[in-house]
């Protein structure tokens, strides 16, 4: 995806509307931003340098170990429930499909991903959070057991979105967001839906904070957060690479004037909500 002109003038008001240039709101003023705070750079690197370095990543010691334990893990489990059981395994597998987040719960894990999808009251299916049905329908545990998750190129694949997923958690500590803009970047042209988006950590982050829209839309009931999505944005729009690109670094933009605001608040942190138009 190119980032080009296009970027800088798809959020630009009407001439003579006011507000300005909103990309110049989010940064805080109506000059030009410094290179030096702006995170759009530090995106345009990552995505240049991505292949390499995630191989480097690979290479890391602590990775080799974190990896190492995992093969072992699974190849010593009798069932899923023991694989499972490895802090080891649990690990990898949560950090790798993107469930890092929910390592502190191991108890809910094994439930969720031992649980059979295609049973309309398993517990995958009752969950908010859509990314553990997405775990479940991949590896198969209910169905298949050990079966796709002793696959070595399964494991390969693992293995790689391991050292990816640590990769970009490196990038969030120098510049926050970063990961989650080039997740919601890969992932954006395969949306259809705003369930998609509200059932996704990452793209719920992503479009909420793009939009302007308070994290306290979590508590209102699903139809109002539905609409306080899909009255802002056309989800058809995802399908367009410089839209994308455009949307991804509103959200960069956003994300840093939040930060920013946090730790030092004026008036400038009032342009995250300043998004109340159709994009």
């Amino acid at each position: 995806m190119a980032f080009d002109n296009f970027a800088l003038t798809l959020f630009q008001p009407p001439t003579g509307s006011a507000g300005g240039d909103l990309l110049n709101t989010l940064q805080g003023g109506g000059g030009s931003a410094s290179v030096s705070t702006n995170p759009l750079p530090a995106l345009k690197l990552a995505l240049a340098n991505r292949a390499v370095d995630i191989t480097r990543q690979s290479a890391d010691p602590q990775v080799k170990r974190d990896l190492a334990a995992f093969t072992k893990g699974i190849a010593k489990a009798k069932t899923p429930a023991s694989a499972l059981a490895d802090p080891a395994v649990l690990k990898v597998l949560l950090t790798a499909n993107g469930l890092g987040d929910q390592a502190a719960y191991p108890a809910l894990a094994r439930k969720a991903l031992l649980a059979d999808p295609s049973q309309a009251g398993a517990l995958v299916n009752r969950l908010s959070d859509t990314r553990w049905k997405t775990v479940a329908a991949t590896y198969q545990f209910a169905a298949r057991g050990l079966a796709v998750i002793q696959t070595a190129s399964v494991q390969q694949t693992l293995s790689n979105a391991y050292a990816e997923v640590l990769w970009r958690q490196s990038l969030d500590a120098t510049t926050p967001g970063l990961s989650n803009a080039i997740s919601f970047r890969d992932q954006a042209a395969k949306i259809t839906s705003v369930d998609q988006i509200l059932g996704d950590k990452t793209l719920r982050a992503v479009v909420t904070t793009a939009l302007g829209i308070p994290q306290q839309i979590a508590f209102q009931e699903i139809g109002a957060q539905e609409k306080s999505i899909t009255s802002r944005l056309d989800l058809k729009r995802l399908g367009d690479p410089r839209f994308v690109d455009a949307f991804t670094q509103r959200y960069l933009l956003a994300t840093q004037n939040a930060s920013s605001a946090t730790q030092n608040p004026s008036l400038d942190s009032l342009a995250v909500h300043s998004a109340g138009l159709i994009v």
